[in-house]
């Protein structure tokens, strides 16, 4: 299992995070199944910096170590995809899509595991999520069945040859009409629950495309392709080149705010419309699009925007 760090902590931590319990993340970590930037770490309060590869030994025995509170909670999620490998679910607003270290929410995850529960398939929470959501996202979201197609899955994302569209409501009407974003992404370094473009420690190359699909005089719809997988990415880049997603309470402005309040909007406009990926056995393109949800087409029927797929 590889993942990236996106912001300074302990190593345990850090696995913790990840569904390890702090106990089981030492244990592990003493064990040397460790590795971070590829040299085995065995102290458990070892700083893990943003950007920092960290990699748990495959072999180590995962399943005695990976003590879960995740317990099956029927959140009645849309499957909008399913095959042995793999499903795509259209997550809902409102849900992290996995438990943080300090809290005890429920999660998109706790869902997954009833829809596990109700196949009769073993549930692994090391091995499920293959990307993520932000809380208020809603859309596709990919889940594996078992660690293979999990591994199989992740590399596609990391070869970046998974296409990931998102739609966004924002505010003002981006000139030109269509054009892509690169700029690094790092962890702000003034307030570390937020992403920037500015004033970062370390970023890391980020890019998204974006094209005008419905405008008014004062917001329009884009449709967003990610190129890249960064924290906050498609919320960030919109934000700094002056055009902030509604809704959006962390990367908004004043323009923003007054619209959202103006046309009734209570929630981040982003939606994960289309996820085109490769079926893990066969290599069969599959090409997933989740519904708009309530709250996102009242938003733009509200504001006076129109979506033809």
């Amino acid at each position: 299992m590889e993942w990236v760090a996106d912001y300074p902590q302990r190593l345990d931590a850090f696995l913790g995070a990840r569904d390890f319990s702090r106990a089981a993340a030492q244990r592990l970590i003493r064990a040397g199944a460790v590795t971070v930037n590829g040299d085995v770490i065995k102290k458990p309060a070892h700083p893990v910096a943003d950007g920092d590869v960290v990699v748990l030994n495959e072999d180590a025995e995962v399943t005695n170590v990976a003590e879960t509170s995740v317990q099956p909670v029927d959140l009645r999620l849309s499957v909008l995809f399913e095959d042995a490998a793999c499903l795509v679910i259209n997550k809902p607003a409102g849900f992290a899509v996995h438990p943080a270290a300090a809290e005890k929410d429920t999660t998109i995850l706790h869902g997954v595991a009833h829809l596990f529960a109700e196949r009769s398939l073993p549930f692994s929470p090391g091995f499920i999520l293959v990307h993520r959501l932000d809380k208020e996202t809603t859309g596709c979201l990919l889940i594996a069945k078992d660690e293979a197609s999990y591994m199989a899955l992740q590399r596609q994302f990391k070869n970046r040859t998974v296409e990931k569209t998102y739609l966004a409501i924002v505010a003002g009407v981006p000139d030109p009409p269509a054009a892509t974003v690169d700029a690094p992404v790092g962890r702000n370094l003034t307030d570390r629950t937020r992403m920037s473009v500015l004033r970062t420690g370390v970023s890391r190359e980020a890019r998204t495309t974006y094209r005008t699909l419905s405008a008014t005089t004062e917001a329009a719809l884009l449709r967003c392709d990610l190129h890249t997988g960064r924290t906050h990415q498609i919320r960030v880049h919109l934000r700094a080149i002056g055009y902030p997603i509604l809704g959006d309470t962390t990367y908004g402005s004043t323009q923003a705010d007054r619209l959202a309040k103006q046309y009734g909007i209570e929630s981040l406009c982003l939606h994960a419309w289309r996820l085109r990926f490769e079926l893990p056995a066969g290599g069969t393109v599959i090409n997933v699009e989740a519904p708009l949800p309530t709250a996102f087409q009242n938003a733009l029927n509200n504001v006076g925007l129109y979506f033809m797929a």
